[in-house]
């Protein structure tokens, strides 16, 4: 009664959390696993001081939420159970690297579901593939459609545009598709609860009203980092409970009223990428209409701009919030910012033709801007906050960084110790969304250094194979090389090695072959690259090793790898390194191991005993050919073991 009392909110209502227990289930309990989920790092309003925070270990001691969060995270406060924390990748680095176990990516569709989709979607054969090869065309669509609901609002306007203008262009920049489905919403507001025709202006006084009031609603919460929206937050932008409910009916594919733990109606916009498109429109409006800047704090046109009646200068908005973009931690405004951009072409006003009451942009204005962003790329930002910079030149409709890169590769003249760091954002930006220069691209042609490769390290992280092998041409018979990324002789060290873990470690990695052969890797190095492949998530099916100084120490690393359970590695290339008889006999035992997948290891040209080759085994390759142990007994190997390989599901030319 007490709990029914309390659930149906009738009584006991000073009660948050209610833990039934019945002591016939108490008998029984012995050791359970426990797991924390907290859902949204990034909405996370409080600091995470790791530094600062008191260390919290009783139990049973009140105090606030941020440490008991930080407390957990360390480990400090109940240290055996577990914690699983999602956020968007921008807010991830708020928790310290030592705390993170593991670190799982929510991808969303992949292409082929990305196919699937659009074909359920579309029954005809002609309209799916029209849809499915523009959305192919252009990369920022196609890397945005991993999102369902982005799909979703895809279809929604391609099906739309393609029926009421036949032959017309199709939106191809992510504001464009946007813009788009808000005149289709509006479109349908009109028809089913306005009583008009579909051929009827969408944009009634009532739609604009709603549209600025959700806009203010939009943008005044996303400073704020606000999802989730109570009445006061709509009373303060002008909205009363009634006109939200009428507009979660109304715009039911745009915001929303749901019910929260506590039974409190609260409302939301279906995506967090409407909230960010309608509050750019709305900063947008503003600044068009009034001239005044709602990043700027002091929020009022100058004095002077008034004295001398000045249209306000759209690049000044611009360059505010590409600042205030770079400066947010969590990057929750990089969308913000590439809608706000795109809405300074006269072509996507166009489209809000009705809407917007006033246009303001230029060609000039535009440009400066442009500049204003090739300025901060030159300043050596992260991959991250630099791929997002070039997605803005994308929505202003500029491509001259991204072409000029494109031409050097085409030319085969890029050469890296000319590149500026804009240039190196633009090089991975291409090989991210470029699948023809995926297929092509060879790194070692162009990248002989260390730094070469951490700054393309999130191309690494997308690509299939990251190998340069000298049996090119048996590799090309056993495996389908769809990616080529060379990194033999690179000058690399145990810091790319940590790098390179980093990468194998991550659920979202697809590579699958990785050649580092030539590199100045030593134990340091393959022990660092081994907690990388002891990962569950790692898929590395190939390693070469050859000549990086590996020693026995390094060898005792690699045994831990390839007796991992989710090991996948197939194929070891350990030639010319000094493993010795004591790394030999480790290699050959772990072999032996029920979990080990090994099908072919290769330690040709190494130092070694005689003794140590008798832990062959088997079924295995093994290249022995010029090892240092002496001609004779080098020919005695030889005789010996050549009825063995015989029977090897693979040989290659050792004697």
């Amino acid at each position: 009664k007490f709990t029914l009392d309390w659930a149906e909110d009738k009584d006991n209502q000073d009660v948050h959390f209610t833990f039934p227990f019945t002591f016939r289930e108490l008998n029984v309990f012995e050791d359970f696993q426990v797991i924390f989920i907290f859902d949204g790092l990034d909405e996370w309003r409080l600091p995470l001081d790791f530094h600062q925070t008191e260390i919290l270990t009783d139990v049973t001691e009140s105090t606030s939420v941020d440490v008991l969060l930080i407390n957990l995270i360390r480990g400090k406060l109940l240290p055996s159970a577990h914690l699983w924390i999602t956020t968007r990748p921008a807010a991830a680095n708020q928790i310290p690297a030592d705390c993170v176990d593991i670190v799982t990516e929510v991808r969303g569709f992949t292409d082929p579901q990305k196919e699937e989709y659009f074909r359920r979607r579309f029954r005809e054969e002609e309209e799916a593939s029209r849809i499915l090869s523009h959305i192919k065309t252009s990369r920022s669509l196609h890397i945005m459609c991993h999102i369902p609901v982005f799909c979703w609002i895809t279809a929604t306007v391609l099906e739309k545009v393609l029926k009421s203008r036949e032959g017309g262009e199709l939106p191809k920049t992510l504001t464009q598709m946007y813009i788009h489905h808000l005149v289709v919403q509006a479109k349908v507001k009109m028809v089913k609860y306005g009583g008009g025709a579909a051929t009827d202006p969408h944009w009634s006084p009532e739609s604009r009203e709603m549209i600025e009031s959700l806009g203010k609603l939009a943008f005044d919460q996303l400073q704020k980092e606000n999802l989730i929206f109570y009445e006061p937050d709509l009373t303060e932008c002008g909205i009363d409970l009634k006109a939200a409910s009428m507009y979660s009916g109304m715009f039911t594919q745009i915001f929303r009223e749901e019910s929260d733990l506590y039974q409190n109606i609260v409302f939301c916009f279906i995506h967090l990428s409407l909230q960010e498109f309608l509050a750019a429109l709305h900063v947008h409006q503003i600044f068009i209409n009034s001239g005044i800047n709602l990043l700027d704090e002091q929020q009022q046109p100058s004095r002077w701009s008034n004295l001398l009646k000045q249209k306000p200068k759209l690049h000044l908005l611009h360059q505010r919030a590409v600042d205030e973009a770079l400066k947010s931690p969590k990057g929750h405004l990089d969308l913000f910012l590439r809608f706000l951009l795109g809405l300074s072409l006269e072509t996507n006003q166009s489209l809000l033709r009705g809407l917007l009451t006033q246009t303001g942009s230029s060609s000039q204005s535009n440009q400066e801007t442009v500049q204003y962003i090739k300025k901060k790329l030159s300043e050596g930002l992260s991959a991250e906050r630099s791929i997002n910079l070039l997605h803005c030149l994308n929505e202003l409709n500029d491509g001259s960084l991204v072409e000029q890169i494109q031409q050097s590769l085409r030319s085969g003249r890029l050469s890296t110790d000319e590149l500026s760091p804009a240039q190196w954002s633009a090089l991975v930006f291409i090989l991210l969304s470029s699948e023809e220069v995926l297929k092509e691209f060879d790194l070692k042609k162009y990248f002989a250094s260390e730094e070469a490769l951490l700054r393309l390290l999130p191309v690494v992280k997308a690509s299939n194979k990251a190998l340069y092998v000298p049996h090119e041409l048996i590799w090309r018979t056993i495996f389908h090389c769809c990616f080529f990324f060379r990194l033999s002789c690179c000058g690399l060290s145990e810091r790319s090695c940590g790098a390179l873990s980093s990468v194998l470690s991550s659920q979202s990695s697809s590579l699958t072959h990785l050649d580092l052969s030539n590199n100045d890797l030593q134990d340091s190095g393959v022990k660092r690259l081994s907690l990388g492949l002891e990962s569950p998530h790692c898929k590395l099916e190939a390693l070469s090793l050859s000549g990086c100084l590996v020693s026995e120490e390094g060898c005792a690393s690699l045994v831990s790898a390839v007796r991992s359970k989710s090991s996948h590695l197939r194929e070891l290339d350990l030639s010319y390194n000094h493993p010795g008889a004591s790394g030999v006999k480790l290699l050959s035992a772990a072999v032996e191991d029920p979990h080990c997948k090994l099908e072919t290891l290769r330690y040709g040209h190494t130092t070694g005993s005689l003794d140590s080759y008798e832990y062959f085994v088997s079924g295995f390759v093994r290249e022995l050919g010029q090892c240092r142990i002496g001609n004779s007994d080098n020919v005695l190997v030889c005789d010996k073991y050549k009825p063995l390989f015989k029977t090897t599901k693979f040989l290659t030319s050792l004697f």
